[in-house]
């Protein structure tokens, strides 16, 4: 099969591996001109325009390392030997919790890499590769295909590029990410996907730092990540001795976002939070200047109608450009690479029916990835409705968001049961309902919320707006 594979982001990279080993012939076409660079260091300054996002915080969850470890697990070796590390999250439990042993724990391991080492690796091994061959610098302009009828979808049957040059294809996949605009790409064509876009009400900043000669990791014990109302916090190691900070405000909040934005006082910031501030206690040495990233969203697009009937066939779309969703929970690389397993899997069980292969794939798209979607929009959500005190609005106490702080936040610091099940949610492994769905897990949590007023006070996760507004003008 011909496929023609529309960008080079991690979602191309991710379609172009998986059909180029399964015997395709794949050309992909990236708008940006981006030589590879010689090393991981050089991917660092790599001149990614077209993926602004790439010098941000990323998370590469466990479901995606499994499935390089079970079937590309040269992919992985890769990686490990550019510099990357896991974070096995069982060697991680709090003290004092039971590390007794239980099935599935060797899953429960997440890699530890820049986006851009990631996606350094995967190009070098991508291009590299038989039946693999890359045109940068240019953009497609057009598809090539042919309009519903009464009787049959639309057909796409290759791509036009900037230049004139008309490229034929069985297979077109779109992964140009959430900037790429596939309503103007199919409209000449007649289709109309049925989009759902919201937005995530935040903003996030981010910064890279590297560990100084001799200095070593502030000792951590599973992901580190809060939410002070205001401000929401992360840290992620990274490949060769680094990791970044990451921090989200609410959209509206100027203020806040005027000060972040300085890289003095986003050190101050950090310096403030009791889980961020180990990293900047002069261990390391910022790497970056603040990058900021805006109109963050959550996106869903259906390529079927109400029957699920395919709108086209010879086209299918992949990562952000198929499913958007809020990259404060670091799902995107992930969720790319593993519904580009998916499109692979719907060709090998079709490989002569273009229709049954679309419907195949949209079949496993929407079991797979489009609940993480569901999933964004309802905790965007709930994290707006909680932040409104913040802001200064009335709000009634959401009863699930009680039971969620007061019960199972404290219930994963101390009962195994629950935090694995916490954790193979957060790592794509589970689906997103699943901990709400297993009474095991609900009775621990609310047996734990019941003894609240017996407890004692919650750590302090950081100061107020307020005080933090007051810290970074001093």
């Amino acid at each position: 099969m011909q496929v023609v594979v529309i960008g080079a982001g991690v979602g191309g990279l991710g379609a172009a591996m998986t059909l180029s080993r399964a015997g395709h012939e794949v050309t992909m076409v990236e708008r940006d001109a981006t030589p590879l660079p010689p090393d991981a260091a050089g991917a660092f300054d790599w001149d990614r325009r077209g993926a602004p996002q790439v010098r941000h915080s990323h998370a590469f969850l466990a479901r995606l390392r499994n499935l390089l470890r079970d079937r590309y697990p040269d992919v992985l070796a890769a990686l490990h030997d550019a510099g990357a590390t896991e974070m096995d999250f069982i060697a991680m439990l709090p003290e004092g919790m039971d590390r007794t042993p239980m099935p599935g724990d060797e899953d429960l391991v997440a890699l530890c890499c820049r986006r851009t080492t990631f996606e350094w690796v995967l190009r070098r091994l991508v291009t590299g590769s038989h039946g693999v061959t890359l045109i940068d610098g240019h953009a497609v302009a057009s598809l090539i295909g042919q309009p519903a009828t009464q009787d049959a979808p639309a057909t796409v049957r290759g791509v036009e590029l900037d230049d004139g040059r008309r490229l034929e294809a069985d297979l077109v996949v779109a992964a140009g990410g959430r900037r790429h605009d596939l309503v103007a790409l199919l409209a000449p064509l007649g289709v109309e996907l049925e989009e759902r876009t919201e937005d995530t009400g935040i903003i996030y900043y981010s910064r890279f730092f590297e560990l100084n000669d001799g200095a070593a990791y502030p000792e951590q014990l599973g992901p580190i990540g809060g939410d002070l109302g205001y401000l929401k916090y992360g840290v992620f190691p990274g490949d060769n001795r680094t990791f970044s900070i990451t921090f989200a405000t609410l959209t509206g909040d100027d203020d806040l976002r005027a000060r972040l934005l300085d890289p003095e006082l986003f050190i101050r910031c950090a310096a403030a939070v009791p889980a961020t501030v180990p990293h900047v206690d002069g261990r390391a040495t910022p790497i970056t200047a603040v990058n900021v990233m805006a109109r963050l969203l959550n996106r869903s697009r259906r390529f079927t109608g109400s029957d699920g009937t395919p709108l086209l066939t010879g086209f299918s779309a992949v990562g952000d450009a198929h499913t958007c969703t809020n990259p404060l929970y670091g799902r995107g690389c992930s969720l790319a690479i593993v519904q580009a397993d998916l499109l692979a899997q719907s060709i090998a069980e079709h490989p002569d029916d273009p229709l049954a292969r679309a419907r195949r794939y949209e079949e496993l798209s929407e079991t797979e990835v489009r609940p993480w979607y569901r999933a964004a929009v309802t905790q965007d959500r709930h994290n707006r409705e909680a932040a409104a005190p913040v802001a200064g609005e009335p709000v009634e106490e959401d009863p699930m968001r009680a039971i969620m702080r007061d019960g199972l936040l404290p219930a994963m610091r101390v009962d195994p049961i629950v935090l694995r099940a916490f954790l193979r949610m957060l790592n794509l492994l589970d689906p997103p309902d699943a901990l709400l769905a297993d009474f095991d897990v609900i009775g621990r949590v609310m047996n734990v919320y019941q003894d609240r007023d017996n407890r004692p006070p919650e750590p302090d996760l950081g100061p107020g707006r307020d005080a933090m507004l007051a810290l970074l003008s001093a």
